[in-house]
Formats: structure tokens, sequence, C-alpha cells
């Protein structure tokens, strides 16, 4: 099994929930997006985070609005929706008991190793 890849998979699992997470805040610019997710290591190829975006707006999550830049053209900036809302809340539960899940099974997995190391297995 190929560790990247492994790690690529799970970062990709949970990435909509990090950008739904930036955009809930409030409108949010895709360059700002995507300098938090690379800072925070979710996300490092900008390829990837536009088709993520019109996906999310495609399934009605969020939508954009144009916004006057002083500096040049117009901004996108990207906001949330109702339904991205209520999706997110619902994500949110979900993302909290699968870190529940997963801590309590690596913890077993801690004590199970423990007690091997001292012959109590």
């Amino acid at each position: 099994m190929d560790l990247e890849n492994a790690k690529v998979q799970m970062r990709k699992g949970i990435l909509e929930f990090c950008i739904l997470h930036i955009i809930s805040r409030g409108e949010v610019y895709a360059s700002d997006m995507l300098e938090e997710l690379t800072s925070a290591k979710i996300m490092v190829v900008e390829g990837t985070l536009y088709p993520l975006l019109t996906r999310l707006k495609n399934s009605g999550l969020l939508d954009y609005k144009w916004v006057e830049s002083a500096s040049g053209p117009p901004r996108k900036y990207y906001v949330l929706t109702d339904t991205g809302r209520v999706f997110l809340t619902q994500f949110e539960e979900t993302w909290t008991d699968l870190q529940a899940s997963v801590a309590q099974i690596i913890q077993d997995s801690f004590h199970h190793h423990h007690q091997q190391d001292q012959g109590q297995a």
C-alpha cells in the first residue's frame, strides 16, 4: 500500500468539510481559502480547489457573489447557502462522532500494545 496515496485519500475525505467551515465564517475569496488550506497542509494543489467549489455550488451548498475591487476586476466571494449551513451542521456531528470513534480505537490499540510489551496479553 502506498502511504502517500493513503494520505491523499484521507485529506480528500475532509477537504469539503474544511472548505465549508472556512466559508461559514463569512464571505471568502478563493485565494484566501487556498492560502488557509495550504498553510494547514490540507491541500497543496490549487487545481483541486476550483472544481470542488463548483461541485459544492452545483450541490446547492454554497453560492458566490461578485464584489467590485478598487484594484482591478470584480472578485468572486463564496458564501454558504441555508442548505449548506444545515449540511455543515450535520457534517460536524459526523466528524465529532468519527473523531471519538477513531480516538477510542487508537487508545485501545495503544493499551493492547502496552500490555503485550509487558507480557500481559
